[in-house]
């Protein structure tokens, strides 16, 4: 505010700084979408002008959008004001930046849409671009479902404190950018501004849309988070298991879950996990036939009865291998 009202200097002060940022707020927690519907609320609240500090006049629409371009122009100052106040937060909140969270928000614009004239007349967004995301699932009978929500202009990605609900850092891109494409920007952005809040991270969580190879190695290898994202079905077929190659009784499925079935009943069981092997980096999978309540009826006769090793390499199908007996 003192910088708008230092560059103001002495002109005219019909709307004094403070009033027409107060308005902005105003227009924001009242979710108007366009300077000419909070003008109108202005017009007709008389009590809504007095907490924004307007007296007997309201803005025209011309004074409104001239105001928010010199908003614009403070970003910088907006940034720093951001970091200190999470540099503030860290210090009140001991346990703040250690549980992470990620997700990207739709921004529509209320411009009119980018034309081939490029120029830039003030009535077209020339920045914004189309975005779409689609959602799948199953229904309780089985059948897939999607739905695919389109929007023009941008996209809030946002790295937040899933604690206390506050973000840490973010970017705004065109609404085509992806979510992965920005995760490893918001935690290196993290790193750079508050190089002591990052390593005190221990879990991050997100959805199927940050399910990356690379960044969940990012994660773990370099920033030392536990991942928490949901894993995307990439196969192409509708299989809800497949057979392990060079087993006749093992199967998996895309989630990496191991299934030993009983060579006498053909009973599906879920294999148990039996902790980490560091020096292979694999899971150990131990036989159901141990853990079960009932004895498996064809554990003398099955060729894989023992543990297991669960490769941890996403890209590539699951792959175990019998332990020596």
């Amino acid at each position: 505010m003192q910088g708008l009202e230092t560059g103001r200097g002495r002109s005219r002060n019909d709307y004094p700084v403070r009033a027409m940022w107060n308005s902005i707020v105003a227009g924001i927690v009242f979710q108007h979408g366009a300077v000419k519907s909070l003008r109108r609320e202005l017009a007709r609240n008389g009590q809504l002008q007095e907490l924004c500090g307007f007296i007997g006049r309201v803005p025209s629409v011309w004074a409104s959008t001239r105001f928010l371009h010199r908003v614009l122009d403070q970003a910088s100052r907006v940034e720093t004001i951001f970091d200190t106040l999470v540099a503030q937060l860290a210090e009140v909140l001991p346990d703040f930046g250690q549980s992470l969270a990620l997700d990207g928000k739709a921004i529509p614009s209320f411009a009119k849409h980018r034309t081939d004239d490029t120029a830039d007349d003030g009535r077209r967004d020339i920045d914004a671009d189309y975005g779409k995301k689609s959602y799948r699932g199953v229904h309780k009978d089985g059948k897939p479902w999607e739905k695919i929500v389109s929007w023009f202009g941008y996209k809030l990605h946002l790295l937040v404190d899933s604690t206390y609900e506050l973000p840490m850092a973010w970017t705004v891109t065109k609404a085509s950018t992806a979510d992965i494409t920005e995760a490893p920007q918001l935690l290196k952005q993290l790193k750079m501004r508050h190089p002591l809040a990052l390593p005190e991270a221990t879990v991050l969580t997100a959805d199927r849309g940050y399910d990356d190879t690379k960044f969940l190695t990012l994660c773990g290898d370099t920033y030392h988070i536990k991942p928490v994202i949901d894993i995307r079905n990439m196969w192409k077929d509708s299989d809800a298991t497949r057979m392990l190659p060079g087993q006749t009784n093992v199967t998996y499925n895309y989630r990496g879950q191991v299934f030993c079935h009983d060579p006498v009943s053909g009973v599906e069981r879920k294999m148990t996990n039996g902790g980490f092997e560091q020096d292979r980096n694999t899971l150990k999978k131990r036989c159901p036939a141990q853990q079960a309540d009932g004895a498996c009826q064809g554990h003398a006769q099955c060729p894989v009865a023992g543990r297991f090793w669960q490769s941890l390499i996403r890209d590539r199908p699951t792959i175990a291998t019998p332990t020596p007996q």
